[in-house]
């Protein structure tokens, strides 16, 4: 398996090694040719009206777009689940439309206000899982068929809706596997 890894801005490095930790091969995705026989891809965190912009500029909205609907599942962490969401609270800004949440941006508050916190995420098992939140957007709103996974003080940081996958806190800022290996085995092996 070869999941690409957008990197365009953030913690793409840090993935990869949690993804290569996991037993599969990785590639930087930078731009389109980039995209061609990756299984799976993941958008990291950064800032999302950044990436947005990033992501046009490289013409890489539109090709991501149509490898999703052609069944390319995706791994969105902070700013990769803005970017996988349909809506933004209170925003216009551009995404790829591709998972049925609405979401806030900096809910949780500022840079000073980034914190860690111990969650309960059933699918991982019974041990809780150390998630970092930084400057990070939860989940306002979900239409059937959302799977919530995991919440933070009754809001929702986690979640999947077929072959998409969201989390708002950086896993790959951690050394637990569990999240990235939730991906590859039950998301981007998944046969739908």
């Amino acid at each position: 398996m070869l999941i690409g890894v957008l990197a365009l801005q953030g913690a793409f490095r840090e993935h990869q090694y949690l993804l290569d930790k996991c037993g599969v091969s990785t590639r930087q995705v930078k731009k389109t040719s980039e995209l061609e026989g990756v299984d799976a891809l993941v958008i990291p965190g950064g800032e999302s009206t950044t990436m947005g912009k990033l992501l046009n500029g490289f013409n890489l909205m539109k090709p991501i777009i149509d490898l999703a609907n052609q069944g390319m599942p995706i791994f969105g962490t902070c700013a990769g689940l803005i970017m996988l969401a349909k809506h933004i609270r209170n925003s216009q800004q551009e995404t790829l439309a591709l998972i049925d949440i609405e979401v806030e941006r900096n809910a949780f508050g500022r840079q000073v206000d980034s914190f860690e916190t111990d969650l309960d995420i059933p699918v991982l098992g019974a041990e809780p899982y150390r998630a970092v939140f930084i400057r990070a957007p939860y989940i306002t709103e979900v239409s059937k068929g959302i799977n919530v996974l995991a919440r933070c003080s009754d809001k929702i940081v986690c979640a999947s809706q077929g072959r998409f996958l969201v989390a708002a806190f950086h896993p790959e800022l951690t050394n637990d596997l569990r999240m990235h290996r939730y991906f590859i085995e039950n998301i981007a092996r998944q046969k739908i």
